[in-house]
């Protein structure tokens, strides 16, 4: 871990995202209150996706001593993407509905609490192991196979429409059973051990100390899979009957049948190719980092 000192006028701004999780104008004003409170200028408020997350460039014009991130998985993926590049410290705090970068750098804590324990001549920083894939960075982890159909679910349940959340659960039920199985391969092109023969109906890759943890979901009836849906829908896998294929330098997802598979990169839907490749990485941007990750 390292350190950074900010400037003698410690001016930040925050990026917010009033669709998350837990992310309504109280839990907002409560962040401006506690980054006030520690001795920050909150300069600007950034609405975010109506406004873009802002690029290194734009950061590093503005001066400013910390952008911090109060969104869920998906908006810190886009604002610390968009970062990428700038040299300035960023501060993730939990405004979503998992957090799961926000635990990973601050342990399982509010905002606020999250807030009081910085002081802004002195932000400690850490650059943390995070997922490589053709489609960028992957700062918490992805979901491959049919199971992403239930991303489909969830986005119809945030829209309050009970038609539509009960067609898309019976569509996710069906593709789960019935969608091509992904595989799950290491880096030199064999099946990981203890691994099914005809594949998943989800695998999830999480980045590690030293290396890739994957995981395979599985279920055997509808009702299973049903029961496992609403797992992932919450991002609860560990609800559901899996095989651990342990922690790897490298792997390589594949759907046999040749077809594109669904996937998510920190919860948010990408497109999959048949095949996809996922290698373990450093963070480029400075993470402001409260408790030891080892």
């Amino acid at each position: 871990m390292t350190s950074q000192t900010s400037p003698s006028a410690p001016r930040c701004w925050l990026v917010c995202n009033a669709a998350s999780g837990s992310n309504d104008d109280a839990a907002v004003a409560e962040v401006e209150a506690a980054l006030t409170a520690v001795g920050f200028v909150l300069e600007r408020r950034i609405g975010f996706p109506g406004e873009s997350a802002p690029e290194a460039p734009e950061l590093a014009k503005s001066g400013i001593a910390l952008l911090a991130i109060f969104g869920g998985d998906g908006t810190t993926h886009s604002a610390v993407a968009a970062a990428h590049g700038w040299d300035g410290p960023v501060l993730v705090l939990p405004g979503g509905t998992m957090n799961m970068l926000a635990k990973r750098l601050h342990g399982d804590v509010p905002a606020a609490e999250i807030i009081a324990r910085l002081a802004p001549d002195r932000l400690p920083t850490s650059r943390p192991t995070v997922i490589s894939t053709r489609h960028g960075i992957a700062l918490t982890g992805i979901l491959a196979g049919p199971g992403t159909v239930w991303n489909e679910v969830r986005e119809a349940m945030r829209a309050g429409n009970v038609l539509d959340f009960v067609a898309a659960t019976r569509d996710a039920i069906a593709w789960s059973v019935n969608g091509p199985k992904v595989v799950c391969m290491q880096g030199s092109g064999s099946k990981v051990d203890g691994a099914r023969e005809d594949g998943y109906a989800a695998i999830t890759v999480t980045p590690a100390a030293n290396g890739l943890e994957a995981k395979g979901y599985y279920a055997e009836t509808p009702g299973d899979f049903a029961g496992q849906g609403i797992a992932l829908l919450n991002r609860e896998f560990r609800d559901g009957p899996h095989d651990r294929l342990g922690r790897h330098e490298q792997l390589r997802l594949v759907c046999p049948e040749g077809e594109p598979m669904g996937l998510l990169i920190d919860g948010e839907p990408f497109d999959g190719g048949t095949q996809e490749h996922f290698l373990p990485t450093t963070s480029e941007v400075d993470l402001v980092t409260t408790i030891d990750e080892s």
